[in-house]
């Protein structure tokens, strides 16, 4: 399964509120057409249970020391899952709800130091009769120098953990067919 990156899709949100960001990054995967529809709550789901067990560790790393600085915090717990809609409103850990379409979820936070969304965009059949595609696209705007800093080392990791994710989040749909 190959990962790509790719400029922010034109048809996501977050290419149509003509925002600049200070900070966009893409990256797409193909999905194998399957016979069962995939439900935009799926793979909202799929994106908090598919993270790399070093980035979970990470993840928890920032939660201890950005909890110092005043800066907001996140706990994941998979449990809270079973009740959780990807409705508008409706947060997991550091992530909010702003947005929802059949085929696109917009989750993020607004904290002092900077705002970022992460888009979810599942595009049925692009390209050929056989193949879908799931595009994660981070967007970041810093609201002063401590965005800028605390983005700087988040920076590099952020590359890695997110092609990674969006890999398990295929098989993790995948195989659910």
């Amino acid at each position: 399964m190959k990962i790509r990156k790719i400029k922010l899709p034109a048809k996501s949100i977050l290419s149509q509120t003509k925002e600049s960001y200070d900070y966009s990054d893409s990256f797409e995967g193909e999905l194998t057409n399957s016979k069962k529809d995939i439900d935009i709550t799926e793979i909202g789901k799929a994106f908090f249970t598919s993270g790399p067990t070093w980035g979970k560790r990470m993840f928890a790393f920032r939660n201890n020391v950005v909890g110092l600085f005043g800066l907001k915090t996140g706990t994941q717990t998979v449990n809270i899952l079973d009740d959780f809609n990807c409705e508008v409103g409706e947060k997991v850990g550091l992530f909010k709800i702003f947005d929802k379409t059949s085929n696109e979820i917009i989750m993020g936070e607004d904290d002092k130091h900077l705002d970022f969304r992460v888009s979810l965009l599942f595009d049925e059949n692009q390209g050929s009769q056989d193949k879908n595609s799931l595009t994660i696209s981070t967007t970041v705007k810093f609201h002063n120098w401590l965005g800028r800093l605390y983005f700087m080392p988040v920076r590099p990791f952020h590359k890695l953990i997110v092609p990674t994710m969006l890999k398990n989040m295929i098989g993790q749909l995948e195989s659910c067919k």
